[in-house]
């Protein structure tokens, strides 16, 4: 924390409705999801963006994965694909799957950072898709971790790492997958982050994000 910086106040609750409270008067908060916990915001909110990527250390350039409880919250930033890729990556949700869908102009460069695609995902867990919607909104998630280092699995890690920092702590446990959501363009099928470890054809169009991988966690 920078040394003039006063500490906030960090709700630590269960509680799903203030924890939302926070998110919708402009917060960040953490919250657990399949695998890890996750740092977050409402993704239309450049301020809230911009410090969640300061508190990961992060370049905004990597973007940002968006996670919703209905895609529908986000429908307007994606453009739309071919039904079948769509039925392929909803066939997937909900569930610790990432797909990178091509975005509109008119998706936040604080989301896709550098890139053509916004990471987006419907999440499983059941905390979380009610936080959206006590929200009214889908959820910036990136892991709750500093760049480079692990990411944090319950609660007492956040509070240890972000306590002060952040606004709140959704104190609910992870659903206990091993490992974070794995990451795949919809057009090309190509996966970015788990998967088969045999490359498919068009692996090369998603390699810009391949490069930028501690990603979008």
């Amino acid at each position: 924390m920078p040394p003039n910086q006063p500490a906030r106040q960090t709700l630590i609750s269960g509680d799903i409705g203030a924890v939302a409270s926070v998110l919708r008067k402009g917060g960040v908060a953490a919250y657990p999801t399949e695998a890890v916990f996750g740092l977050g915001c409402r993704p239309s909110d450049p301020a809230a963006c911009e410090r969640v990527l300061a508190l990961k250390n992060r370049t905004a350039d990597k973007g940002l994965i968006v996670i919703t409880d209905d895609l529908a919250r986000i429908a307007y930033w994606l453009e739309p694909v071919p039904e079948k890729l769509q039925a392929r990556a909803e066939a997937t949700w909900p569930g610790p799957h990432t797909w990178l869908w091509p975005a509109r102009a008119s998706c936040p460069p604080w989301l896709r950072g550098a890139h053509t695609r916004l990471a987006v995902r419907v999440t499983a867990h059941p905390g979380v898709r009610a936080l959206c919607a006590a929200a009214g909104s889908a959820l910036v998630s990136t892991s709750a971790n500093l760049s480079g280092e692990p990411p944090c699995r319950d609660s007492a890690c956040v509070r240890s790492g972000f306590g002060g920092r952040i606004d709140a702590i959704l104190d609910l446990p992870c659903e206990g997958a091993d490992a974070p959501s794995t990451i795949r363009d919809i057009l090309t099928g190509a996966w970015v982050r788990g998967g088969p470890p045999a490359p498919e054809p068009g692996q090369s169009a998603a390699a810009d994000f391949t490069s930028t991988q501690e990603t979008r966690r």
